[in-house]
C-alpha cells in the first residue's frame, strides 16, 4: 500500500510539473505571436475646422494698360526730335518732324497740274460751246431742208469729241486733286504729335537717322512708346490645370521683384481664352499656360514697365470648415469586389485611426487651401486620421496594428 502512494504523489508531483511548463509554454507563444505582428509607426491627427483659402500663384511682368508704339508711316531722314524719354506729354503734343522736302514739292506740282488742267479745261468748254452752237444751227437747217445729211453728222460729231474732250480734262483735273490728297496726307504725316497723354517710355531714334516704313516681311522703325502709366496691369500666364479656378474680379496680391517689402493689390480684369503660343521647338505633351492680366488698384508711381512681378489670385475662400492635410489624402486601387461597381478602378481617402488599428475612408474633396484641403464629406470633427510619413501611408491597408510618433517639427 505505502509502495502505491508513492507512485500517485510522483505522478501528481509530474502532472502538476507539466501543467506548470505547459501554462509557460502557451504564454510564450502567444508574446512571441504577438510580437511577430507588423506594427507601423505614424503620424496621427485629429480632423478639424479651419479657414482655408485657394491661392493660385503666377508670375510676369508690370506692363501699362495703354502702350502705344509710333512708327514711320511715310520713310524720310528725322530733322527734329521734341522729347526725350521720360518727359509728360499731353495728346497732341508735338514728338518730331521728318525731312518734309519731297512731299512739299509734290504738293506744289500736283497744285501746278491742278491749274494747268483747270486753264485747259476752259478751252475746252468753249470749244466745246463753239462745237454746239454749230451743230444747233445745222440742224436747224437740216430740218428745213437746206442742207445735207452729212452736213449735220459732220457738226453733231465734233461736239461729241469736244464733249469728250472736256470730260477727259475733268477726269485729269480729278486725278491729280487725289494725288494732291495722298501727297498732303504723307506730308502730314512726317509731324508726329502724342496720340495720348502719357510718359515717353522708350525713345529709340536720334536726329539724323532716317525712318523706314514697314513692309509684310520687315517692321517699320519704331520711333518711340508712349505709355499711361495712370492705370498698370500685371501680365500673368496660369498653368492649365489652375486657370478654370481663376475669374473676372478675383482679389490678386501683387509683389514686384523690384519693391520686396510692398505688397500691390489688384483684381483679374481678363483671362485668355485660348493657350499662348510657344516656339516652335515645345512639345504637345508639354503644359500649356494662359494670360491673365491684373489691374492694379492705385500702383506706385515708381512702377515701371517690363519690372517682373508674381501675383497670388485668390481663387476661392471658405471659412469653418472641415479640412485635413493633404498630405493624408491615399489614392489605392478599389477592393475587386468592388471594380465592376463604377467605371473608375481607383478611390481616393484616408485612413481613420480606431483601436490603434487603420480603417480606409473614402472622402469627397473641396477646395486647397496651402497644406490643408476641404472635406466634403466622409469624415466627422474629432475623428483622428494617419497624416505620415509618405512611406507608411504607402504600406497601410486595413486593419493594420499603427503605432503613433511625435511629428517633426518643419
Amino acid at each position: 500500500m505505502a509502495e502505491n502512494r508513492g507512485f500517485f504523489r510522483r505522478k501528481k508531483r509530474t502532472l502538476i510539473v507539466l501543467g506548470v511548463v505547459l501554462v509557460i509554454a502557451l504564454i510564450i507563444l502567444f508574446n512571441l505571436r504577438t510580437r511577430r505582428e507588423k506594427t507601423v509607426k505614424v503620424t496621427i491627427e485629429k480632423v478639424k475646422t479651419s479657414d482655408l483659402v485657394s491661392i493660385v500663384s503666377a508670375s510676369g511682368e508690370i506692363k501699362p494698360k495703354k502702350n502705344v508704339n509710333i512708327s514711320a508711316h511715310v520713310p524720310g531722314r528725322i530733322i527734329k526730335i521734341g522729347v526725350k524719354e521720360g518727359d509728360v506729354v499731353k495728346a497732341g503734343d508735338f514728338l518730331l518732324k521728318l525731312d518734309a522736302t519731297q512731299y512739299e514739292a509734290l504738293a506744289e506740282g500736283n497744285r501746278a497740274a491742278i491749274r494747268s488742267y483747270k486753264a485747259q479745261l476752259i478751252q475746252e468748254e468753249a470749244r466745246q460751246q463753239r462745237d454746239k452752237n454749230v451743230y444747233d444751227r445745222q440742224k436747224r437747217l437740216y430740218d428745213e431742208q437746206l442742207i445735207s445729211k452729212d452736213q449735220l453728222e459732220m457738226a453733231k460729231a465734233q461736239f461729241d469729241v469736244s464733249n469728250a474732250q472736256v470730260r477727259a480734262i475733268k477726269s485729269q483735273i480729278q486725278q491729280a486733286e487725289a494725288s494732291l490728297k495722298s501727297t498732303l496726307d504723307n506730308l502730314n504725316k512726317t509731324t508726329y504729335g502724342s496720340p495720348i497723354d502719357g510718359m515717353i517710355t522708350s525713345l529709340r531714334v536720334e536726329e539724323g537717322e532716317v525712318a523706314i516704313i514697314g513692309t509684310m516681311n520687315n517692321p517699320g522703325t519704331v520711333l518711340m512708346t508712349i505709355a499711361d502709366l495712370s492705370v498698370m496691369e500685371v501680365e500673368v500666364e496660369v498653368d492649365e490645370t489652375d486657370v478654370v479656378g481663376v475669374q473676372l474680379g478675383q482679389t490678386a496680391n501683387v509683389r514686384v521683384d523690384a519693391f520686396p517689402d510692398i505688397v500691390f493689390k489688384g483684381k483679374v480684369t481678363e483671362i485668355g481664352s485660348s493657350a499662348l503660343q510657344k516656339t516652335a521647338a515645345t512639345t504637345t505633351q508639354e503644359s500649356k499656360d494662359f494670360k491673365v492680366i491684373i489691374t492694379l488698384e492705385n500702383p506706385s508711381q515708381k512702377l515701371k514697365p517690363g519690372l517682373s512681378a508674381s501675383a497670388d489670385i485668390v481663387a476661392a475662400e471658405k471659412k469653418g470648415v472641415l479640412s485635413v492635410p493633404i498630405a493624408s489624402l491615399v489614392v489605392r486601387e478599389k477592393p475587386a469586389a468592388d471594380k465592376d461597381k463604377k467605371d473608375a478602378k481607383e478611390e481616393e481617402g484616408v485612413y481613420l485611426v480606431e483601436n490603434s488599428r487603420v480603417k480606409f475612408q473614402m472622402v469627397a474633396k473641396g477646395i486647397t487651401g496651402g497644406m490643408n484641403i476641404e472635406v466634403v464629406s466622409g469624415l466627422k470633427e474629432g475623428q483622428e486620421i494617419v497624416t505620415g510619413p509618405y512611406n507608411a501611408l504607402r504600406e497601410l491597408k486595413d486593419g493594420i496594428l499603427i503605432k503613433s510618433e511625435e511629428k517633426k517639427a518643419k
